[in-house]
């Protein structure tokens, strides 16, 4: 032996590598919640909207489970119409506010990741507002979900589609992105997502926009069936 520390495993290797752009995003939300919690929604009418139509879609016998969810400001609007909401995101700051929050006794607010978020299934529905395009493994994912929920049970999604976006757009965000101020994002389109979510054993019952980003879909899927993906 020369001294000089041995190199982990390659398995370890693996997921050492596989955690740091996980760490890097994790870093980010932190790093960006207070200003998060601080921004004002720009389309209150479609935001209204969107809390409405979700709400009509929840039962006052639910267990619901909504994956990244920020700091919690539709958590709350939504957790009264539900026996049961739990809450969840990978950001300890996005959490902590989430928490100073006052918030329906039914509300439950926890940090884990989106791929560690189900241990409370099965559910009558899961909420994914604005964060599928954010995760690594989208068709895995959707298997979780697919998993997690009752037969019958609902995703109920919002997503950005970025390669939907011109060109234009898609640079700056690029341009934002390295030097920090914008998270890593897939490159979704609207046809892409809705195949990814058919492919996990969904129907898609309904999909729509609120408000003036058609690049950002409303989107309600059931759950039918097996996931037609390998594991």
């Amino acid at each position: 032996m020369d001294g000089r520390p041995s190199a982990p495993p390659l398995q370890e290797h693996d997921q050492q590598r596989k955690a740091m752009p996980h760490n890097r995003s994790m870093r980010f939300w932190d790093r960006i919640a207070k200003r998060y919690a601080a921004r004002q929604i720009t389309d209150v009418a479609a935001y209204e909207a969107l809390l409405a139509d979700v709400a009509s879609r929840l039962n006052p016998g639910d267990r619901v489970l909504e994956i990244g969810c920020g700091t919690g400001g539709t958590a709350i609007r939504l957790a009264s119409h539900v026996a049961s909401y739990t809450a969840t995101d990978f950001s300890a700051e996005m959490i902590s506010i989430a928490r100073s929050k006052l918030a329906p006794a039914t509300l439950h607010f926890e940090r884990t990741d989106a791929q560690r978020a189900f241990d409370g299934a099965p559910f009558d529905a899961i909420c994914a507002f604005n964060v599928l395009h954010l995760v690594d493994d989208l068709p895995g994912l959707l298997r979780q979900i697919h998993s997690a929920l009752k037969p019958g049970g609902v995703l109920i999604s919002k997503t950005w589609c970025f390669a939907d976006l011109g060109w234009k757009f898609r640079l700056l965000f690029a341009a934002l992105r390295l030097i920090g101020m914008f998270p890593s994002a897939a490159r979704l389109t609207s046809a892409s997502l809705s195949e990814a979510v058919t492919e996990a054993g969904f129907e898609i019952i309904d999909q729509r926009t609120f408000g003036m980003h058609l690049q950002n879909p409303y989107s309600v899927a059931q759950k039918f069936g097996k996931a037609r993906l390998c594991p």
